[in-house]
């Protein structure tokens, strides 16, 4: 049986990239570039495979998991995203989606988790997370714990709003 893959992302020469990549290892691709895109393609062709970007032009990426689960039951979902962090790893997962991997992604490992063949198990890390970024992994949690309310999640944290949404204005530390 060929497996059809739902490619969905909003930028246009990645989602091209990587649906030639997929096509040469043997997926039937279909590309969309925005949730209500997705939500038509797979109403129409029920894919048996999908790969979601977290962060869409027109929403979230977390949001069509549950969509696309509705829609195809058995569909197989990978969420990636260039603004990795443990709460919406965490988050994708609970959600439904078999793995969560950062761009760009190489796509012999990608065809390799859709398929269910991946068992590489990840090593620990040579150098421990930073102070910073202990910081910065636990406010995405919380942030993501309160539905991306950062006036909820400042109360939580016992900060200022303005001073967290200067904190969630710069990228993630190293």
């Amino acid at each position: 049986m060929a497996h059809t893959l739902l490619v969905v992302d909003d930028d246009e020469p990645f989602r091209l990239s990587l649906s030639r990549a997929m096509e040469r290892r043997g997926f039937r691709v279909l590309p969309a570039a925005s949730i209500s895109e997705a939500v038509a393609i797979a109403d129409a062709k029920a894919p048996t495979h999908a790969v979601i970007d977290l962060r869409l032009d027109d929403g979230n990426g977390m949001d069509l998991v549950d969509l696309l689960r509705q829609i195809v039951p058995g569909i197989r979902l990978v969420m990636l995203t260039g603004y990795g962090n443990i709460a919406s790893a965490v988050s994708a997962i609970k959600a439904g989606a078999v793995d969560y991997l950062p761009k760009p992604v190489e796509a012999d490992r990608l065809s390799a988790v859709l398929i269910g063949t991946a068992v590489e198990t990840a090593a620990p890390p040579e150098d421990p997370m930073t102070p910073e970024r202990v910081r910065w992994e636990h406010i995405q949690r919380v942030l993501e714990e309160n539905g991306q309310n950062v006036s909820e999640t400042a109360r939580r944290l016992k900060m200022h709003r303005r001073t967290l949404q200067r904190i969630l204005n710069k990228h993630a530390p190293d």
